[in-house]
């Protein structure tokens, strides 16, 4: 079971670049206007969970449950509609595959982060060794994915 929750995951992955390079096109099809493209992107997301929700919810206690949620718990949100945003705005202007590395690396040290201190009431996960192998080589793969054409110049 654990392999289709890693193929989950690889996907999403992938509807990342597929999103960031659509919601770029739309973007630039409304005039760049890139906070309107991530704000339509947002709402037929929005639109597409509230039907899903409506389908499948319970929905007793929601309201009461939802207004005793501590404020930073909100901010998931407002970070899910920066990273649409930025995605849109970066993807034309430093590549599609740069810009996926870097989200990745910055998603990879968020999580070690969090995973080892226990951070955002998540579980703690000690890293080993490997992990932080890994990280150096995806380190290593950034600068000769970014840079590696300057290098053979």
């Amino acid at each position: 079971m654990q392999y289709v929750y890693w193929l989950m995951a690889f996907a999403v992955g992938m509807g990342s670049a597929v999103q960031a390079a659509i919601n770029a096109r739309l973007a630039h099809g409304l005039g760049n206007q890139t906070l309107s493209a991530a704000f339509v992107s947002f709402l037929i997301g929005t639109l597409c969970l509230a039907a899903v929700m409506l389908y499948q919810n319970n929905f007793s206690g929601l309201l009461d449950n939802l207004s005793t949620q501590p404020w930073w718990r909100w901010l998931g949100g407002i970070i899910g509609a920066g990273f649409v945003f930025s995605m849109a705005m970066l993807a034309p202007k430093i590549g599609l595959v740069n810009m996926v590395f870097l989200v990745i690396l910055g998603q990879l040290v968020a999580g070690m982060a969090i995973d080892l201190f226990g951070l955002i009431q998540m579980p703690v996960r000690p890293l080993s060794w490997y992990k932080y192998l890994g990280m150096a080589v995806m380190l290593v793969g950034l600068l000769v994915l970014m840079f590696g054409d300057r290098i053979k110049a």
